[in-house]
């Protein structure tokens, strides 16, 4: 954990979706693969595929096909992926071990939480509940508010989905552009090192916390919660 800036737990926390609460990667890979199947090509390793999930189909189709989105055929091969992962977005895909536990932390401690991702809306809204998600304070999508992370309007309108003012929000995420949106909005930023972009490359981007686990953040959240609250939160 990198040093602890904030003297008091905040009202809210946002978290990003794909590598942070959500182990999608399975399902991004065999959309990916499905289409390199179809043009008689071998699946690429889901060990090469897995640390570009969260780069969405830059990453996906990147790695899978060595396409930038400037590329000719970069965008058919994305609405085609697109239109392939809608069919099955939850096969495999699950919630990281201890996400259960640490959103169950955060709601016994009165705090509220919600989802702001990149992925947009018609992914998104009906993933949550297939993955255990629809209990969130708030959904922003990557086309919610016309801006995309690091820009921080989604953040900025995640904190006003549950009326927690910025400055008493954290935000929580797996990739750069997640703790560059973060501080944009004024937020405490954590970097989760469990998500796939800290099996590219050791993860920090100067977020105020770095942390192994979801449970390392609830522990985190203990230590500025009174003792009163934390009580009420499960072991």
């Amino acid at each position: 954990m990198t040093r602890i800036l904030p003297t008091s737990a905040p009202r809210a926390i946002l978290f990003d979706l794909d590598g942070t609460l959500a182990d999608t990667a399975p399902d991004l890979a065999a959309a990916v693969n499905f289409l390199r199947t179809e043009r008689g090509l071998e699946p690429t390793p889901y060990a090469v595929l897995r640390p570009t999930a969260s780069a969405g189909a830059r990453g996906m189709i990147g790695a899978a096909f060595g396409l930038q989105p400037a590329d000719e055929g970069f965008e058919e091969l994305r609405v085609q992926w697109f239109e392939r992962y809608q069919g099955a977005m939850a096969v495999e895909s699950t919630l990281f071990d201890g996400v259960v536990e640490l959103l169950d932390g955060i709601s016994a401690a009165g705090m509220a939480w919600g989802v702001v991702t990149n992925k947009p809306a018609r992914f998104t809204d009906p993933l949550m509940p297939q993955i255990g998600l629809a209990h969130a304070g708030c959904i922003v999508s990557g086309d919610t508010t016309g801006f995309s992370k690091p820009h921080p309007a989604p953040l900025i309108e995640g904190a006003r989905r549950l009326d927690v003012a910025p400055e008493h929000c954290w935000y929580v995420g797996d990739d750069l552009r997640d703790i560059e949106a973060g501080r944009a909005a004024g937020m405490v930023t954590v970097a989760c090192a469990w998500g796939y972009c800290g099996e590219l490359e050791p993860v920090h981007w100067g977020a105020d916390y770095l942390l192994d686990s979801p449970l390392d953040l609830l522990h985190a959240l203990r230590e500025l919660t009174p003792a009163q609250t934390r009580a009420d939160t499960p072991a």
